[in-house]
């Protein structure tokens, strides 16, 4: 997958399948997204566009791919970084650890920004910050980078 910021528009997300197939999905600035398809004769010429609203798009995400649609999605940005929160369970195996036991940015590339623990919110957090089940963790990071730290933090 290959993407292109588009200036005044949104990003251009280029994908091509196994059977050598071009699709491009435009994410643009309002919201909204368009889907194309390009001819397999022609890979520069569009068979197939589709508009879609946000809801259209929500409901094609979860039926593409449940587990990557998230209610928890803060932002996604031109240069492929999205922000996270991530909440750690009471029986997380960090309750009570360090930050810098986890090893998540040095083994992910994402990084945790800030915690929100009961109605105070915690900024830049140290590698000695001490995680609390129940925390809401946020996280910057690729969209890979974002879920391997969320399965990181996820182990119990």
């Amino acid at each position: 997958m290959s993407t292109t910021p588009l200036p005044g528009i949104g990003v251009q997300y280029d994908l091509t399948t196994r059977e050598h197939q071009h699709l491009s999905v435009i994410a643009h600035l309002d919201g909204t997204r368009t889907v194309n398809v390009y001819r397999s004769d022609d890979p520069d010429a569009c068979a197939q566009s589709l508009h879609l609203t946000n809801g259209e798009t929500a409901a094609l995400i979860d039926a593409l791919m449940p587990a990557h649609h998230s209610p928890n999605l803060l932002s996604t940005t031109g240069l492929g970084l999205v922000a996270e929160r991530i909440e750690l369970s009471s029986t997380s195996h960090w309750n009570g650890r360090t930050l810098g036991e986890t090893r998540m940015r040095t083994e992910t590339g994402a990084s945790l920004v800030a915690v929100l623990r009961r109605a105070e919110a915690i900024p830049s957090p140290t590698p000695a910050f001490r995680l609390a089940g129940g925390d809401t963790l946020i996280v910057i990071g690729t969209r890979e980078g974002v879920e391997a730290a969320a399965a990181i933090l996820g182990r119990e």
